[in-house]
Formats: structure tokens, sequence, C-alpha cells
């Protein structure tokens, strides 16, 4: 998954606009990932982590939550030597086999629990997936890792699931792939920044709450910039825990894209 190389520019362009002496590496970089294995194994958690390997996914897996013209065109932009799939997402050369491992590896993750090894498990994967819908690719995500995870529970005997999304950009491709489905709980905490254009056409607004058996069942918690612990705190005891409740799930799926907390000052308070 280190091998999914992103390149630099200015931000996530991948341009170099001609008048900058060092460009930058793309904000989901291999980078980030060295570092948060780096605190798992030797931070004071290690004590408490067992590591485990995972596996590409098989194409037959995507298809539990992506369309199979979809999963072709990713495949076609592989074999022709990549492809910027949208705004700052890049399918280059080692990228496909990335987003196959990834996927496989959250698939790994479910079926430790699944198999009773452990009540939770963690899978540290990229590139991320949470805005990949069933149809397309979206913000540096190519394939919905916790979407295929979660099928793989339902699949496996669960009879309802609830999905968490902390990431400061809205879970839009999970919701996306869920909307219908009264099976699937879909939360979302997020800032509230709306579409960003045909990638992602969602806007995470409060009224976006399912469709047909669905409805209901998505449930969009946009936060103002600049909330810290406290809010979040509120949004969860207050929103999320009796949602969940209610719902009364078999298996919680939690996205936990860091990006909400990468400003920490005042005592844990942006």
């Amino acid at each position: 998954m280190l091998k999914h190389d992103t390149g630099t520019g200015a931000f996530d362009t991948g341009i170099d606009p001609g008048f900058l002496d060092v460009l930058e590496k793309h904000p989901e970089n291999a980078d980030r990932v060295r570092n948060m294995l780096s605190i798992l194994r030797r931070a004071p958690i290690s004590a408490y982590v067992s590591f485990h390997s995972g596996r590409p996914a098989l194409i037959s897996e995507l298809l539990t939550f992506h369309s199979q013209e979809y999963i072709n065109e990713l495949v076609e932009a592989d074999r022709k030597g990549g492809k910027v799939v949208c705004p700052g997402t890049f399918l280059n050369p080692g990228s496909w086999e990335a987003a196959l491992l990834a996927a496989g590896t959250a698939l790994s993750a479910m079926k430790h629990i699944l198999d009773g090894n452990g009540k939770v498990s963690y899978a540290l994967v990229r590139p991320p997936g949470h805005h990949a819908q069933p149809t397309q690719a979206d913000g540096y995500c190519f394939l919905n890792n916790a979407g295929v995870a979660v099928q793989l529970a339902l699949s496996s005997g669960c009879q309802k699931a609830v999905v968490i999304d902390i990431d400061v950009h809205y879970g839009n491709g999970t919701a996306e792939g869920f909307y219908g489905s009264s099976k699937v709980l879909t939360i979302s905490l997020h800032m509230n920044h709306g579409s960003w254009g045909p990638s992602h056409p969602q806007n995470g607004t409060v009224d976006e709450l399912g469709e047909g058996e669905g409805f209901g069942y998505n449930l969009n918690i946009p936060l103002p910039n600049g909330t810290g612990d406290r809010g979040y705190e509120y949004a969860m005891t207050e929103l999320v825990v009796p949602a969940v409740e209610r719902f009364g799930p078999d298996m919680i799926v939690l996205v936990i894209g860091q990006d909400s907390s990468a400003a920490v000052l005042d005592n844990g308070r942006i």
C-alpha cells in the first residue's frame, strides 16, 4: 500500500505551478501510514496490539458494493498505466494493487471479528475509501473499504450494521452505497462543506436521510468549522449514541479519518 504514489505539486493538484522551490507532497501520502504504524509499534498502546496480514480483495468481493462497469474502468485505467480519475485522485502504476490490498485488508479485519478472534480490529490501509461511491471515485478514494466490509458482515449473518464516520469530510460514498437500505445505518460527523463537484454531488446536509427502504437510515451531523472535543462529545452523546441504541446493530464499523484532529491547540480544542 506504500507503493501508491500520489505525487507532488501544489497541495493535491499534482501540478507544478512554476513558482515553488519545493513541491508539496500530496496530502494522502505514504508517510502518514508509516507514522501511524510506528505509533502502533512503539507507543504505549503497542503492548495491547497484535498484528495480522491482509490480502488483496477479489473482484467478486468488490462487486458487493461497486458496479461491474466502474471496476472495469479502474482495471482498464491500470492496464493503460494510470489515469487522473477525478481532481486530486491519481491512479498511478501500483495504485490498483494498493487499492485491492486496502479493500482486502478491511475484509480481513472484518473476518477476524466474524470468526470470533476478537471484538475490535483495525485496518490500517491506504488508499482510503469512504468517498468512493458504487459507480465512481472521489476524494483520493477508489474502493470503499468500509462498504465491502459491511457487505461481508451482512452476508455472514449480521442482520444490521452501523457505520460511524468521523472524518472531517462527509462519508458520501458509504452513505450513497447504503442509501436505500434499512439494514445499514450510516452516520457521518463532518464539517459543513457541501458538494465539491461532479465526483461529490452529495451535500452532507441533515435533510439527506436516505430513500425508499433506507429513508431515515442516513444521519448527517454537519459541524461548524473549529468544532473541538466538547462539540464532538456532545454530538456523540446526544445524537450518535441514541441513534445507534435505537437501531440495535450487530456490527459497528468506524471510519476513522484523522483530519478532523489535524490542528490541536488549547488543551485539545481547536
